[in-house]
């Protein structure tokens, strides 16, 4: 009976790993390949020549290749830390206002949240750049009318890549409020009747009960919040082109620009390499640190 039920389980989970295996593990094999050795992007792959770690040591060496790498990767860190800083408190407080059963249009008001991550990225980016817009912008004519002058979301090193996690943000926030709002429900009421009964106010009930208790689904949502930040790419190609003086020149798109445009394939992998090593050392760390909290 075990050895049919495991032969059952096996045939349908066949189709599922061999697409995995074919569109993710093989691709993920390929590119930690290809990331020793020196290929173009414009030649077959019998002609890549093994460089060993040559490529890394380039991508983080003193020369123009090694700046714009480090560039890019320090760009990436600052975009993913702003935006998850952004959108994890902005989930909660968005997550209580609908769970919170005397506010009225809590239905409403999540259909609204959640529809903003339904809207494609490349709608958004193209709406987007024309809200930053300099002159005609709306978000400059309302600052005009408060009596403050118009501000270079895009045009300034300073502030285009703050723009763009302001962007991506307010198309995030919604699909973590709804993880948010799944998590409150599972915190028993009985706790919440318990500690007004022990005379807690709202806030001491909040940071006693809700966000101990929020947080696995916040470790959650700080993990899909890394992973999607890390992926940018769409704002950055369709906006600023990873200007103005690389101030938003992110992995993703410094990635693509080396190893499709300049052709250099090894180079390109070996970064690609790094970003998946740097994604897996700050996952593998955050859950370290909330374990060691529970443990505590």
């Amino acid at each position: 009976m075990a050895k049919a039920f495991r032969a059952s389980a096996g045939i349908m989970l066949a189709p599922a790993v061999t697409l995995i295996g074919v569109f993710v593990l093989l691709p993920m094999l390929l590119t930690i390949w290809l990331s020793f050795q020196d290929w173009s992007t414009q030649t077959p792959f019998s002609e890549a020549s093994f460089i060993g770690l040559g490529n890394f040591h380039e991508i983080f060496g003193p020369t123009s290749v090694g700046r714009d790498f480090k560039t890019a990767l320090l760009n990436t860190t600052i975009y993913t830390a702003l935006s998850v800083v952004l959108i994890l408190p902005l989930s909660v407080v968005f997550g209580l206002l609908v769970y919170q059963r005397e506010v009225a249009g809590g239905t409403a008001l999540r259909t609204v949240l959640f529809s903003t991550y339904m809207v494609p990225m490349i709608a958004v980016a193209l709406v987007w750049s024309k809200l930053y817009a300099p002159s005609e912008g709306p978000l400059n004519q309302l600052l005009g009318l408060i009596g403050i002058g118009p501000q270079p979301w895009l045009s300034s090193p300073r502030s285009a890549l703050v723009s763009i996690v302001l962007l991506n943000v307010w198309q995030q926030v919604g699909y973590f409020a709804v993880l948010a709002i799944a998590g409150l429900t599972q915190i028993p009421g009985s706790l919440y009747e318990a500690a007004t009964l022990d005379g807690a106010n709202g806030r001491e009930q909040f940071r006693f009960i809700t966000l101990p208790l929020l947080r696995r689904t916040l470790l959650f949502s700080a993990v899909i919040a890394i992973i999607n930040a890390v992926q940018v790419f769409e704002p950055v190609a369709l906006i600023t082109q990873g200007g103005p003086v690389g101030s938003t020149n992110v992995l993703t798109y410094h990635i693509r620009r080396v190893g499709i445009e300049r052709a250099q394939g090894g180079l390109g992998s070996a970064m690609a390499v790094m970003l998946m090593l740097s994604l897996i050392v700050c996952v593998s760390a955050l859950f370290s640190l909330v374990n060691r909290k529970d443990s505590e």
